[in-house]
């Protein structure tokens, strides 16, 4: 099945820069890899009509420990992120997601990943939180697991 990862974030905000250093990490390892930053419509652009899209970003919820890794498939994503975790964007990838899968059909039947990892600060800076990349390794082996 071929699969595009999209890496979201914003590396200058500390925790929420994480996806897209994942998404380098598995680009240098060959995957395939969008780096979209905080704009998940440069996916419309670039999507090939690969049959399995994961997404990876930070998250902003109380209800897991910063660091912790939450994995949603097809439309639990849709309806967890909307209800319980909050993207750390000020339109989650998750409802831009929603629009551009009206507008492009071959979208609507991805399978749908979302990977989120728990931020602990979202704040100026570069540098993750310790708990955030120290399971950068997990993250990366969970990715790899999906992608089979």
């Amino acid at each position: 099945m071929s699969t595009l990862i999209l890496a979201l974030g914003n590396e200058l905000m500390k925790d929420d820069g994480v996806g897209l250093k994942v998404g380098r990490i598995l680009a240098e390892k060959g995957y395939n890899v969008l780096e979209v930053g905080t704009d998940i419509f440069t996916l419309q652009r670039h999507y090939n009509g690969e049959e399995r899209i994961i997404i990876i970003d930070a998250i902003l919820t109380e209800k897991y420990k910063p660091g912790q890794v939450v994995h949603l498939k097809g439309d639990e994503a849709f309806e967890k992120l909307r209800a319980e975790i909050r993207s750390a964007h000020f339109m989650g990838a998750i409802d831009g997601l929603k629009l551009l899968r009206l507008i492009d059909k071959r979208l609507a039947k991805a399978e749908i990943h979302f990977v989120g990892i728990v931020a602990k600060e979202i704040d100026l800076g570069m540098e993750l939180s310790e708990e955030v990349k120290g399971n950068i390794p997990n993250i990366v082996n969970m990715i790899e697991s999906l992608v089979g």
